[in-house]
């Protein structure tokens, strides 16, 4: 876990849960935050069912070690392509883990389309 990212995580005493996300990549929720996504997805309408699946059957709790590494189950590493490097994003309330090839590639993929409309107007 990169340092940035580490402190920030370290006070949440390193308990972190991991799960696919719906673009390739995982999501990394430090516990608290997990919990309120949760509770979001767990109160989603039955025609959402498969999403409940994905988001919390595949969920897997996991603590950072003092040197702040996490182990990331194979299962889910395979899930996001995930073979050797890796790209930790900083998304907010979560962290997203990227296979590195993937995310170069996906990036550099939406980096060639217009600016979407919602972003058109957004003062940098």
């Amino acid at each position: 876990m990169p340092t940035r990212h580490r402190d920030a995580l370290s006070t949440q005493s390193g308990q972190l849960t991991i799960t696919k996300h719906p673009h390739g990549c995982l999501m990394v929720f430090p516990r608290d935050e997990w919990e309120k996504f949760r509770a979001r997805i767990a109160s989603l309408p039955m025609d959402a069912q498969w999403w409940r699946r994905i988001f919390l059957g595949n969920a897997m709790d996991v603590e950072m070690d003092a040197s702040g590494r996490i182990l990331v189950s194979p299962e889910l590493r395979t899930a996001a392509g995930i073979s050797r490097e890796a790209v930790l994003l900083g998304m907010g309330s979560y962290l997203e883990l990227w296979d590195a090839q993937s995310y170069a590639a996906k990036e550099a993929e939406e980096m060639q389309k217009p600016m979407p409309d919602v972003l058109k107007d957004f003062s940098f």
